[in-house]
């Protein structure tokens, strides 16, 4: 069994708070600091700098947190395949999805994949792809979900499944009129976008850029941090959008949003698994598996 001395230190140094690190534990926080003094002795260093309320890692601490990083991801990755030998999968995996993805794709994937493995306890954090990326450079999730084209050299990048994001309206606006329109006309028409740091922006911004147009010199009224937000603005609203098609299935069966093409101008990405550079095995490898599995179905 793992040092749980280390689970303790690694909260405290993610979370930089002895508070936050009691929450997330379930452990009183006197026992907290118990744990961190017990370490400090062991290695007769400080790890931590108390200022005030307020604390951050010493070079020892630093230390310390990149080897009990990989000493649990290692214990992790044991416990997985030991349990693989008798085929009673448990433990824990932590998720993280991009907007898109987190809404419109991993319900029914999470859905049958706790059912077929009920002792595995998976967390799901939900974000736009930045903060998805941070979130696993921080170690705050294990495996995530993107839907961008930008590439961080300290992560690996698995390609998932391809996506589409087309122009919408919604049917009862004026601009629903139109079956088609021209790049020119799309600069000028009212626009309701996705936020900075969203993979849908960014893929469409590259394109923009392809064809030699910036972003800022389109007619953009507002930009929104998640799809439903900007269903319910083309609501109530003469604009357009770029969404992905897989986020407008059911309003386009039912006929409330419309999709408008044009003319020369497409728009595909690629939904990606992220890891840490380096990482292999264990529940997440068994996931992205599972994953692949159950969208082939």
């Amino acid at each position: 069994m793992f040092d749980f001395r280390l689970k303790v230190f690694q909260s405290v140094a993610q979370n930089r708070s002895f508070t936050k690190a009691s929450k997330e534990l379930f452990i009183s926080q006197p026992a907290i600091s118990k744990h961190i003094q017990e370490l400090e002795i062991q290695y007769k260093t400080p790890l931590f700098e108390r200022t005030g309320s307020r604390i951050c890692l010493t070079k020892a601490g630093e230390l310390l947190l990149v080897h009990a990083n990989n000493i649990l991801s290692d214990y992790r990755r044991l416990e997985f395949e030991m349990n693989l030998l008798v085929r009673h999968f448990s433990g824990k995996l932590a998720l993280g999805a991009s907007t898109t993805i987190a809404q419109y794709i991993l319900p029914p994937v999470l859905s049958f994949f706790i059912r077929k493995f009920p002792d595995i306890q998976v967390s799901l954090l939900n974000g736009n792809s930045g903060e998805i990326e941070q979130a696993l450079t921080e170690e705050k999730i294990t495996l995530g979900l993107v839907e961008g084209n930008t590439r961080r050299k300290s992560i690996h990048y698995t390609p998932f499944m391809k996506d589409e994001l087309v122009v919408v309206t919604h049917a009862g606006s004026s601009l629903a009129k139109y079956d088609e329109i021209t790049l020119e006309q799309l600069c000028t028409l009212p626009l309701v976008l996705r936020e900075n740091g969203s993979g849908t922006l960014e893929v469409f911004e590259s394109e923009l850029v392809r064809q030699g147009i910036k972003l800022s010199g389109l007619n953009i009224l507002i930009q929104l941090g998640s799809t439903e937000s900007i269903k319910l603005f083309l609501e109530n609203s003469d604009c357009l959008s770029v969404l992905s098609v897989r986020a407008i299935r059911k309003e386009l069966a039912t006929g409330t949003l419309k999709v408008i093409d044009v003319e020369n101008f497409g728009l595909e990405r690629m939904f990606s698994f992220v890891e840490k550079q380096g990482q292999n095995g264990g529940l997440e490898e068994s996931f992205i598996r599972f994953a692949r599995m159950y969208t082939n179905l």
